[in-house]
């Protein structure tokens, strides 16, 4: 695979200001309270072109008591402004992710919510690859998988193990990395998430 010699955005390009990223987990909370306690759906629009801008959004959906993995939904690609994809993407994660049973409107208190937005899709060999750094997402055939960033720091991998576990995610063979078929691209991502303590309803 040959890299495309694109730019990575410089740092400063990528940054949401402190009070961009609280409105956004406040349109999640309140898009998740909102659905799966009085069953409507909030339309949002913004006036910033920061958080108007079509951008892909991950959002993932922890329970608060013990940490563990309660849901995570995303879109790798820009379709649209990003403080809607921010709800959409809450939304699926509470309802939409076959691995788990939907989140209710009575486990809202325990579910701690993270925010990552990605930079476009950038082609990258995999020597290039930097563990902390890269998210990646490989496209092999009819096979996708996609990892975000902080998931190698989480299990200590080091990048060939980052490489064969987005393998596995797309359900290819954990080499299949160095096939000439394999497309293998990388993305940065601002990660925000809500404070430690338990939120008060926004009802």
């Amino acid at each position: 695979m040959e890299s495309n010699g694109l730019s990575w955005p410089t740092p400063g390009a990528l940054q949401l200001s402190a009070s961009m990223q609280q409105t956004l987990l406040y349109v999640a909370r309140h898009t998740l309270e909102a659905y799966l306690c009085w069953g409507q759906y909030p339309a949002w629009h913004a006036e910033v072109p920061a958080l108007s801008t079509p951008r892909a959004v991950f959002v993932t959906l922890r329970t608060r008591s013990c940490g563990e993995l309660r849901g995570c939904r995303g879109d790798a690609h820009r379709h649209f402004p990003l403080i809607e994809a921010v709800a959409s993407m809450a939304l699926a994660a509470a309802t939409d992710d076959p691995r788990f049973p939907n989140v209710t409107c009575a486990e809202l208190p325990d579910i701690h919510i993270e925010i990552n937005v990605l930079t476009p899709l950038q082609r990258i060999c995999p020597n290039e690859v930097e563990v902390g750094r890269h998210g990646l997402m490989i496209v092999k055939g009819e096979r996708v998988g996609l990892l975000l960033p902080q998931v190698p720091c989480d299990f200590g991998w080091n990048r060939v193990q980052f490489l064969c576990g987005l393998c596995a995610k797309a359900g290819l063979s954990l080499l299949a990395w160095r096939a000439k078929d394999a497309q293998l691209y990388a993305f940065e991502t601002e990660q925000f998430e809500e404070s430690a303590e338990a939120p008060e309803s926004l009802a």
